[in-house]
């Protein structure tokens, strides 16, 4: 029987604090060649014990195609489910559930009325207009999805 995950469990999985580490623009930015993009991944634990990964998508031809990706891989499961998606404004979007369609940058969140659906998971998405490249989908998914930044090393005020 397949796993759905309810409103609370997506909320609660998207709201679990999740430290990261001291590195962890560094480790992502540090994009590696696949076929036809760059993609890199962070492993992040959750406070609560569950595993979550960023994920990190940019097109090599097309700076408006790219994802920021937040998914989780429940305990006892090997399924991964993607909590959030944070697209570029390369292709146009429809939220077939709904019949509407859109072109812009938007966000895509799973939902349990998708998971009862044919449809993907994530395939709902709203437009947005709160980034419009990778580093700020990046800055957003961190924002919105519980993250907790690393204290930086406080700076001396005087030599």
């Amino acid at each position: 029987m397949p796993i759905v995950l309810k409103e609370a469990d997506i909320e609660r999985l998207k709201k679990e604090q999740k430290p990261l580490p001291a590195n962890w623009r560094s480790r992502l930015v540090q994009l590696k060649q696949k076929r036809g993009h760059k993609e890199n991944q962070l492993l992040v634990s959750g406070a609560n014990g569950s595993a979550f990964r960023i994920i990190v998508r940019q097109s090599d031809t097309n700076p408006l195609d790219f994802s920021a990706i937040l998914a989780c891989v429940l305990p006892d499961s090997n399924k991964s489910f993607i909590l959030r998606r944070y697209n570029g404004k390369s292709h146009e979007h429809t939220n077939p559930l709904e019949a509407k369609t859109f072109y812009d940058y938007h966000i895509h969140e799973i939902t349990e009325r998708y998971q009862d659906s044919p449809h993907k998971d994530e395939t709902f998405a709203r437009p947005t207009d709160r980034y419009s490249n990778l580093a700020e989908a990046i800055d957003c998914l961190i924002i919105d999805c519980g993250f907790e930044l690393p204290s930086e090393p406080q700076r001396r005020l005087f030599r």
